[in-house]
């Protein structure tokens, strides 16, 4: 049978039942939102005149939390027009209304009691055959469809969603003993494609994977801590970017999460893992115990591990639990892996270190190594969803197993023995049969190590997506140190930049230029995609800062004039070009997108052209690229001088879009003809896919523009009196005015007498004289300058 879910119902409006619910939102499901009716009216009601009975009244904590969840930052929904697909009500009132949904959702307090008493009150309305399932994050699924009829057991399961539900890719479905094994393959399927999450299926043991495997690792270092005698700051430069995870680390992670939140999931595998060999870990150590009692739980109540006093941060000391100014961390072994890029070929290094710093890493990974070798089978049988689990559940980079592989399998189990902990007899088992690691690469997919069939496996739903990582030596048609052309078969090509933070500057361009070069001799299309933490911060400011200070304005022009023509290359080639950006796409990135035939967008998508924070515009044909989106307008609309303004603005304010959604707000992306994916693992095989499409279509060169209406005086007049307003204001600075005004210029085609079509390539040369003129200014160079060595815009 075909299953549809068109609408949700999801049950309790906390902080996880709002955000599940604006995250079905997202992708265009319609949700209904329910929470219990107060038994009381507040004193603001009272006045009002309003009795229990209204339904303002009824619906006041669903509402409440919904509201609140909208505020919220980072932000829980894609767009605020989205917010519309989410209906609100209450358990007594509108319970029946679940009937419709082809999913529901229970996410009520962890109280094993009332979730029967919900799952009781939805047997009575749900349609046989609907969807129910449970994001518990640790009561037993099996208990909580006990008493429920045959039909409601077979389509009931956990599915565990991390907080907060858009932003982390975990997904974990946890069967019960009745459930279907198509509602598994269901969710499972719907998670990875819809819902764009890592789903991973985890037996029905305490805290399942995720939280198992992350809340042993966080306890194991509470105490190695306080055993080898480290700081907060230590762990925290030790445990975080270095190794491949998010900058909190773990003590800052901790106090955005909340320590109570830890202490009840570590409590709760105390007593629920006896038998656990790390049993005696999950106790809580002293220092915890005090900074509960203390109610020093992280940022909900001002101070946790960290404690911010006026502008100063302050480090809690373990030894004394009184704050100090925070100590900067460095060791030896750290310097050495500064060259190293990638973190996975870091961990050799720092295993090998001779300082604390080695002797942390080395006694860190054996308890891991251990720990997760021993989970296998009772968490799961496989060892690849303890990775996934842990990278798309804790924003790591690499799960434990393949942290294991890049030390070296023989190594990390010296590691253990040093330690003197045991592993699981699977490892000599998979070393005996021939294995010397946990994972290989075989023509372009990923195989990991089975422990029951003692051998390699490919891991299942690759068909679905390309891993660039795993085809780049094999498919490799052409690379230089910046950039990589791999054939993705079928065709089609596709550029990676391999820059540092893929920024763009003369090797990425040769690359765009090679690209296109051999796509139009022997192939039909071509992706621009990357599968690193951002698709590009821009083009290389470095570069640009070196010619202007040195005044070489010739060299600068050219490189200039070489960028632009290269995106009107991405623009008018004989071949269909398909850019895919995701994560931080800036400046040169963004203006690379807008050239493109066609943008397939990971929802995540963070564009806006921001050239206006380092003193200049955008000067690789993004300022030429927003007059023509203007002047494409004005066809549709009388009031020029307003459409101008609108396309001016989402330059002058460096707006950058927080989902690819809003960037169809600002002019960047364009309906109708730009696509979003939700799931980015997809998003090169579906950009692959696009670019197919538009070369079968049969895909014709197009012809350069020079129909652009440009407003001259008229529209100059209006942005010189708005710039001169902004001044006088004390809104923006003389140099932010006098940036405003080069882009002014630019976008109004100079200073034309009356309305003008003119070209793309006039309003090019205007953009880039503009761009070399705002480089000989000492503010600029002074912005620039700043960013480079702080990485945040200066206002001078």
């Amino acid at each position: 049978m075909k299953r549809t879910i068109k609408k949700v119902a999801v049950v309790g409006s906390g902080i996880m039942g709002s955000g599940i619910a604006c995250h079905f939102a997202n992708i265009g499901v319609e949700v209904l939102l329910l929470d219990i009716a107060p038994n009381a009216l507040t004193e603001a009601e009272s006045k009002k005149g309003l009795t229990p009975e209204s339904k303002v009244v009824r619906n006041r904590i669903v509402n409440e939390h919904f509201q609140n969840a909208l505020k919220s930052k980072p932000s829980p929904i894609y767009h605020s027009s989205f917010a519309s697909r989410v209906k609100t009500g209450n358990t007594t009132d509108d319970i029946a209304k679940i009937a419709d949904a082809d999913w529901i959702i229970e996410v009520v307090v962890e109280r094993l009691d009332i979730k029967k008493l919900v799952f009781e009150q939805i047997e009575k309305y749900r349609r046989p055959g609907t969807l129910v399932t449970s994001n518990t994050s640790g009561i037993p699924i099996r208990f909580m469809s006990e008493g429920r009829s045959e039909d409601f057991q077979k389509h009931f399961c956990g599915t565990h969603f991390f907080n907060p539900p858009r932003y982390l890719k975990l997904f974990e479905i946890i069967p019960g003993p009745m459930t279907s094994p198509d509602v598994l393959d269901f969710l499972t399927g719907y998670g990875e494609k819809f819902l764009g999450k890592t789903s991973v299926v985890a037996k029905d043991t305490p805290a399942f994977i995720g939280n198992r495997i992350g809340i042993y690792g966080i306890q194991s270092l509470f105490h190695l801590v306080k055993e080898m005698g480290l700081t907060v700051e230590e762990v925290d430069k030790l445990t975080g970017p270095v190794i491949g995870r998010p900058k909190s680390a773990t003590f800052r992670t901790v106090d955005v999460v909340g320590l109570d939140t830890l202490v009840h999931v570590a409590n709760g595998l105390y007593e629920g893992v006896p038998n656990d060999e790390a049993h005696d870990l999950f106790q809580l150590p002293d220092f915890i115990k005090t900074m509960m009692e203390n109610k020093w739980l992280g940022s909900k109540t001002g101070q946790g591990f960290y404690k911010k006093v006026d502008k100063d941060i302050l480090a809690l000391d373990l030894d004394t639990l009184e704050y100090r100014p925070q100590k900067k961390a460095s060791f030896p072994t750290l310097e050495l892996t500064k060259t190293i890029e990638k973190p996975i070929d870091r961990f050799k290094v720092l295993v090998g270190g001779t300082d604390k710093a080695g002797e942390f890493y080395r006694r860190n990974f054996a308890g891991m190594f251990a720990y997760v070798s021993n989970r296998i089978p009772e968490i799961t049988d496989d060892l690849y969803k303890i990775d996934d689990a842990m990278k798309a559940g804790f924003g790591w980079e690499n799960g434990p197993f393949e942290i294991w592989d890049a030390i070296g399998v023989q190594k990390g189990i010296e590691l253990i023995k040093a330690a003197n902990l045991s592993y699981a007899t699977w490892v000599d088992d998979m070393i005996a049969a021939g294995n010397t690691s946990f994972y290989t690469i075989k023509e372009g997919a990923t195989y990991a190590y089975d422990i029951a069939s003692k051998s390699q496996k490919k891991l299942p739903g690759q068909d679905a997506f390309i891993i660039l990582n795993n085809i780049r030596e094999s498919k490799k048609v052409w690379a230089n140190p910046g950039a990589v052309i791999t054939d993705l078969g079928d065709g089609i090509l596709n550029l990676e930049f391999r820059s540092k933070m893929n920024t763009i500057g003369g090797e990425v361009l040769q690359g765009i230029n090679k690209a296109i070069d051999l796509a139009e001799k022997e192939y039909a299309g071509l992706v621009i995609g990357n599968q690193g933490a951002n698709f590009s911060v821009g083009a290389n400011i470095g570069m640009i800062f070196m010619m202007a200070v040195e005044q070489d304005y010739d060299e600068l022009n050219m490189a200039i004039k070489l960028f632009q023509d290269t995106m009107m290359r991405v623009r008018y080639s004989s071949i269909p070009v398909v850019v895919a950006p995701h994560g931080m796409t800036l400046g040169g990135g963004c203006e690379m997108s807008m050239h493109a035939d066609k943008v397939v967008a990971a929802a995540e998508t963070y564009i806006g052209l921001v050239e206006f924070g380092v003193g200049v515009i955008p000067g690789g044909g993004g300022s030429k690229e927003m007059t023509l989106r203007a002047s494409d307008t004005f066809r549709k609309n009388d009031v020029e001088l307003n459409v101008l303004q609108e396309y001016f603005l989402a330059i002058a304010m460096a707006k950058v879009s927080t989902s690819a959604y809003e960037a169809f707000d600002t002019g960047v992306l364009q309906k109708g003809k730009d696509v979003i994916v939700v799931n980015r693992d997809r998003q090169i095989a579906e950009a692959k896919k696009h670019a197919l499409l538009l070369a079968e279509a049969g895909y014709t060169q197009p012809i350069r523009r020079n129909d652009v209406k440009v407003l001259g005086k008229q529209a100059l007049g209006m942005f010189y009196v708005g710039t001169d307003s902004m001044v006088a204001g004390k809104y923006i600075s003389e140099h932010d005015q006098k940036i405003a005004n080069k882009l002014a210029y630019v976008m109004a085609g100079g200073d034309l007498s009356e309305a003008t079509l003119v070209s793309e390539q006039y309003l090019l040369d205007i953009e880039r004289e503009a761009f070399l003129s705002l480089c000989t200014e000492r503010k600029t160079l002074e912005r620039i300058q700043y960013m480079l060595t702080k990485g945040k815009p200066l206002r001078n």
